[in-house]
């Protein structure tokens, strides 16, 4: 009889190995679509003020073009540090206090004689080294609040919305189409969008339905157009912009228009040369 075939143990090994390759290819080749559209969405776009524009399905609908007068503005560092500084000392209580020699109750009289007892000369127990005693330079109540001119805390907003702008961190939302609150529907249109980290959503006007379902979202807030401060652009790495908020935000924030030097008395010349001689 013909002898048989032994398959070489090796042999068997890489095969069976070639054959899981194969079966774990397909999963790879199905999960890459999403990182590639995910990557697209985060990618920097060549003009910093045109960004990706989604309906309200979370489907791109091309791109819209951000206010120059706001987004594009210099990026000033340390005017920002300053405005941060402030809004957070200016949401402290400043209500900490500590008891002095003065307001510690006790110690009327020496608590034991002044010497034969082997221990330090102490004259009341309200003193900051005993127990139970007063506090040395301790905290009192007091304000932390600091003032700032309002055109130095707006060209720090601007600051912030354009370095956002600059890293490719801004989208543009059409409209929330969410007739009850529903916060799977909020999950799903993040999502759609590409939004992997926090996220700062700025609507125009209040809005029940879309605040109830993005409120029990960890790293998500809802903030008016009008709010909008240099605290919450520090702390979330995305902001969604409603469609309707651009409009508000330029009237809101964008630099003073300052009349042209000499035009006054430019006017007051026509005038008088308008007049008739007498």
């Amino acid at each position: 009889m013909p002898e048989r075939e032994t398959e070489d143990p090796e042999t068997a090994e890489m095969s069976e190995v070639e054959a899981d390759a194969d079966e774990v290819a397909p999963a790879k080749a199905k999960a890459k679509p999403k990182a590639t559209k995910r990557a697209a969405l985060n990618a920097k776009p060549s003009d910093p003020l045109d960004v990706p524009l989604f309906d309200s399905a979370g489907e791109r609908q091309g791109e819209v073009r951000l206010p120059k007068v706001i987004f594009a503005e210099k990026v000033n560092t340390p005017v920002m540090h300053q405005a941060f500084v402030r809004q957070t000392n200016n949401g402290r209580q400043g209500t900490a206090s500590t008891k002095t020699r003065a307001t510690v109750s006790g110690g009327g009289a020496k608590p034991y004689r002044q010497k034969g007892t082997g221990r330090a000369r102490h004259g009341s127990i309200r003193e900051p080294s005993m127990k139970g005693g007063a506090v040395v330079f301790g905290p009192h109540p007091r304000s932390y609040a600091q003032r700032m001119p309002k055109q130095m805390r707006r060209l720090a907003l601007r600051s912030a919305l354009s370095q956002k702008a600059t890293e490719g961190r801004v989208r543009v939302i059409d409209g929330f189409a969410i007739e009850e609150p529903r916060t799977s529907v909020a999950v799903g249109l993040m999502d759609a969008i590409g939004f992997d980290d926090t996220t700062l959503v700025v609507l125009p006007a209040p809005n029940f339905v879309v605040s109830r379902s993005f409120e029990n979202l960890p790293g998500i807030k809802i903030i008016l157009a009008r709010n909008l401060n240099i605290r919450d652009l520090f702390t979330h790495t995305y902001l969604l912009l409603a469609k309707d908020c651009l409009e508000l935000i330029e009237e809101n924030f964008s630099r003073p228009e300052r009349p042209k030097a000499g035009r006054g008395d430019q006017d007051d010349h026509d005038d008088h040369g308008d007049q008739e001689p007498q």
